[in-house]
């Protein structure tokens, strides 16, 4: 069952591949050059070796960011959920990092920190719409509103009515 209507726009694609190109760059410096930087934005009450979280965390983003650029459209609805959910399941890092005050890529204010707060939303938005997850959602959600897309569930009788 394919979930988008087949046609994506130029800028939703641009989008996503600025997304899927973000996440893999993003990736590999966690396994290189920034991995003490990344340090920064594990909870020190997260029940793991902080370096641990960071390579994993780093593979991952790799994966995610060549899922956005590689994987057929028929598919990207999903990776566009799955992509959200991982910037949902980093926010509390990010949280962390402003309670605590720890400085890392910058962020070496309160300000700063919370202006990182502010621009999580936007990743998640940005997954969702960029793969047409939000797109297909409705699709399905108007499919499942409808009897076999001719009557809408609203105007069918309930069985007791006769």
């Amino acid at each position: 069952m394919q979930h988008s209507e087949g046609v994506t726009s130029l800028p939703r694609t641009l989008a996503r591949i600025a997304l899927g190109g973000a996440l893999a760059f993003a990736g590999t410096t966690h396994l290189t050059v920034a991995r003490e930087e990344f340090q920064a934005q594990v909870p020190p009450w997260f029940p793991a070796d902080a370096d641990a979280v960071v390579v994993v965390s780093g593979w991952v983003e790799i994966a995610l960011g060549l899922a956005l650029l590689a994987v057929p459209q028929r598919h990207r609805w999903l990776v566009g959920w799955v992509v959200a959910a991982f910037f949902v399941a980093i926010f509390p890092g990010n949280i962390s990092q402003f309670l605590t005050g720890t400085d890392g890529f910058g962020l070496d204010t309160d300000r700063a920190r919370a202006l990182r707060l502010l621009f999580q939303p936007v990743l998640v938005v940005w997954a969702l719409w960029s793969t047409g997850a939000w797109r297909a959602w409705r699709a399905r959600r108007a499919a499942a509103a409808t009897d076999d897309g001719a009557r809408p569930v609203s105007a069918r009788r309930a069985p007791h009515e006769g």
